[in-house]
């Protein structure tokens, strides 16, 4: 598949999960930074649009609107332009204050990329399973100057993604606790600290000259395997 009709597919359908599409997002950063947005884009257009209204609205303004002229019925329609409007800005500003991470430490921005970037993703690999092996796992850890000594688990998914204004290692495996989403990303961390929002909840830990991000579901205990991570990396390559 050429650039050009994977522009024109991706564009068409953000979610489209095929295997040539999966394939030809996985070929480039380019490709894979153009899926990222356009899925983070999609997202937000959803939770904006999932706006709660009465079971009997229809009803209530068919029956009002029958008894106006047709002046008063112009007026109705522009109030209701204007009602969806301030919806749809309701919407946005619920879905960013939902969004927004309690920081508990300085680390809070890294942490921010980190749940974007996971919320962002989840239409995407959730139903994704590319039993990853070890040697995939490291070959996108080469850049970082690290690699695993044994895979921590089973391993859905792993590929590089724009993290930021920094490019990083993107992985989901499985744990005894459930799935987590683990990032290596070469901006230097000071101290291990923790994460949350409502839904999810992480760690940042620093590893040489770059920190490991491992985030799951609220309430999920990740520390420990963020460690276990840490002491499976390999600085000397």
């Amino acid at each position: 598949m050429d650039d050009l009709e994977f522009r024109r597919r991706i564009l068409a359908d953000p979610n489209d999960n095929s295997q040539e599409m999966i394939t030809a997002k996985n070929a480039s950063l380019t490709n894979r930074k153009l899926s990222d947005e356009l899925l983070q884009l999609d997202a937000k257009l959803e939770s904006t649009l999932k706006v709660d209204v009465p079971d009997d609205l229809a009803d209530r303004i068919l029956f009002h609107q029958s008894g106006q002229p047709e002046q008063n019925r112009n007026k109705t329609r522009f109030h209701l332009a204007i009602a969806a409007s301030v919806a749809f800005v309701f919407g946005l500003f619920v879905g960013q204050f939902n969004s927004q991470i309690v920081p508990t430490s300085a680390t809070s921005e890294i942490a921010q990329v980190a749940m974007d970037h996971v919320y962002t993703e989840a239409p995407f690999v959730d139903s994704i399973d590319e039993s990853v092996s070890l040697r995939q796992v490291n070959a996108k850890l080469t850049p970082f100057g690290s690699e695993l000594t044994d895979l921590p688990g089973h391993v859905y998914y792993v590929n590089h993604c724009g993290f930021g204004d920094k490019n990083a290692l993107h992985m989901v495996m499985a744990t005894e606790n459930g799935k987590v989403t683990v990032f290596v990303v070469p901006e230097h961390s000071q101290k291990m600290s923790s994460f949350s929002d409502n839904s999810l909840e992480g760690v940042v830990m620093p590893i040489q000259n770059a920190s490991l991000i491992v985030v799951g579901e609220k309430g999920q205990n990740v520390a420990p395997i963020a460690k276990s991570l840490e002491s499976d990396l390999n600085w000397e390559i």
